[in-house]
């Protein structure tokens, strides 16, 4: 295999081309964005216009087809093949591999929207000049009520389900596959071997490996930006400070300190650590929505959900909206969420290959792609269902618990506290479970800061799966800056321009990837595709 890392000097261990150029594409779109705020965030909102408008019909589609190649592995010959040599087996337990997953995977994002979209999707105003959820509208479901509400956890559960994770699964399982049964680098390069050989190492790997960088930045980045808004306003509930951008900036620096020692201490100790961690904070704040809230209500729109969305979801995945307000909508959150899926499937991809070694193709996507999702349907019904519940049976009608109005101004992050408000009250046990979600807020991100921050240093230290600490720290902190000045240039809209706009050439490459894969699955001896006996 040919190396070209550094032997020596400041870059030891990392590629240096690929670190500078990634570096300094990072440096210009700062400077421009800190600069030139005006003019960013101009350039921001005509960039996203173009691409959504453009390429929805591409996304949709795209992110289909890798649930069906997901849906091959499963049931064809090849699953039985290993992720590594023939007698590997995992290096870490389910509970430590699952916990990983679904705190890499998923973070900040559940907490953010899980109270803030289905009450959008319950809704009926038409606040933002297109409907608030034309899959209920078309379901004969337009006036608030129970089938606008199942309809309303339905649309947020496609958003967070399977199709989602299916863009995870592909990454990671190409990723994992070319890296311990072929022994090429753990890096996006080695996806082209099929298509080029050695030439990996040259300019395409070269570019494969920088686009899965910049990725990385701008997801992580986008998370960033959205959890530290939520947590300053969690903060200002539970101290009394002010929520500004100025407590943002500083909740950043803070978060990225943690983050970074967290990466520098490997996944072995500081991140599988905080990812346990989060799980059971995570299992104690549920419950307590789950028992505090309305249970059987509960129980029962779960059912609901879960089958409305076994019905409809491959439907839903392949609506194409085609007029002027079902299109706005669509723009607005599906094809944000495919971005946003793609643009975070290189660092949670690569980070899920990086854990899951010693699997079969067919446990590594039957896990991935049904726990975290089942996790996630568990979590988005218990906390949107409690929103749903308070507005539907508000003593003041249908509608007047407050938290509609909340989203409806935009103000997503106090949604979360308010529907926990009406569970718990705003006493001591209130100021209790407030805190408990701030610190979910917080160690959410950091798991998925620091496992963005060691995967970009191990694509650029071509598949070193301990690279340099001395980059794991610039490279978070690089992260941290990025995310400052998009909050800076522009908020929420810039955040999300930058996703989407990263997403639509990692698009192209995950495409690649799942080509190259399946070339070389077929490629594979009869041998290979027989599970060896255990002993």
């Amino acid at each position: 295999m040919v190396t070209e890392l550094a032997q020596g000097g400041f870059f030891q261990g990392m590629h240096r081309g690929m670190t500078i150029c990634s570096a300094v594409l990072v440096l210009a779109f700062v400077l421009f964005t800190g600069f030139q705020s005006e003019t960013a965030s101009v350039l921001f909102g005509a960039t996203r216009t173009w691409i959504e408008s453009t390429f929805s019909g591409y996304y949709l589609v795209t992110v289909m087809l890798l649930l069906t190649v997901c849906g091959f592995i499963v049931f064809s010959k090849y699953g039985n093949v290993r992720l590594g040599p023939d007698d590997s087996r995992p290096e870490f337990s389910n509970f430590s591999w699952f916990s990983m997953l679904f705190s890499a995977g998923i973070g900040i994002g559940i907490l953010f929207f899980g109270v803030a979209e289905p009450i959008f999707y319950l809704d009926n105003t038409g606040g933002f000049g297109y409907p608030n959820n034309p899959h209920a509208d078309m379901a004969g479901a337009a006036a608030i009520g129970y089938e606008r509400a199942i309809d309303a956890l339905r649309v947020t559960v496609f958003h967070w389900g399977l199709h989602g994770w299916a863009i995870y699964v592909i990454v990671g399982m190409s990723l994992a596959y070319f890296a311990y049964r072929k022994q090429l680098p753990l890096a996006l390069r080695s996806a082209l071997y099929p298509f080029i050989g050695d030439r990996i190492f040259g300019a395409w790997g070269h570019l494969f490996d920088i686009l899965g960088v910049l990725g990385c930045v701008f997801g992580v980045a986008t998370s960033l930006g959205l959890g530290v808004s939520q947590m300053a306003v969690g903060l200002e509930r539970l101290m009394g400070i002010a929520s500004g951008l100025s407590t943002q900036l500083v909740l950043i620096a803070v978060i990225s300190f943690i983050s970074i020692v967290s990466a520098v201490s490997g996944v072995r100790r500081g991140i599988r650590i905080i990812s346990q961690m989060n799980i059971w904070v995570s299992v104690f704040v549920v419950g307590v929505f789950l028992i505090g809230g309305p249970t059987l209500w509960l129980f029962g729109a779960f059912g609901e959900t879960l089958l409305d969305y076994a019905i409809n979801f491959i439907p839903m995945g392949l609506w194409f909206a085609d007029e002027p307000g079902t299109v706005d909508w669509q723009q607005a959150w599906t094809i944000f969420y495919w971005g946003w899926w793609l643009a975070w499937a290189p660092f949670v991809g690569l980070f899920i290959a990086r854990i899951s070694k010693g699997r079969t193709l067919r446990e590594f996507v039957l896990g991935v792609l049904f726990v975290p999702t089942l996790l996630i349907f568990v979590w988005l019904v218990i906390f949107g269902g409690n929103a749903i519940y308070q507005e539907l049976y508000a003593s003041g009608g249908v509608g007047s618990a407050g938290i509609i109005d909340l989203v409806n101004a935009w103000e997503l992050p106090a949604a979360l506290f308010a529907a926990a408000d009406g569970i718990v009250g705003t006493g001591t046990f209130g100021w209790i479970l407030s805190a408990l979600m701030v610190f979910l807020l917080m160690s959410w991100f950091v798991t998925s800061s620091d496992s963005g921050t060691l995967v970009l240093t191990t694509i650029l230290s071509l598949g070193d799966e301990e690279p340099p600490r001395r980059f794991r720290v610039i490279w978070g902190v690089v992260i941290g800056l990025v995310a400052a000045t998009l909050l800076m240039a522009g908020g929420l809209k810039a955040l999300q321009t930058a996703l989407i706009a990263a997403a639509l050439p990692l698009s192209v490459v995950i495409l690649v990837m799942t080509t190259g894969v399946l070339i070389s699955l077929f490629g594979e001896s009869r041998r290979s595709l027989v599970a060896p006996k255990k002993s």
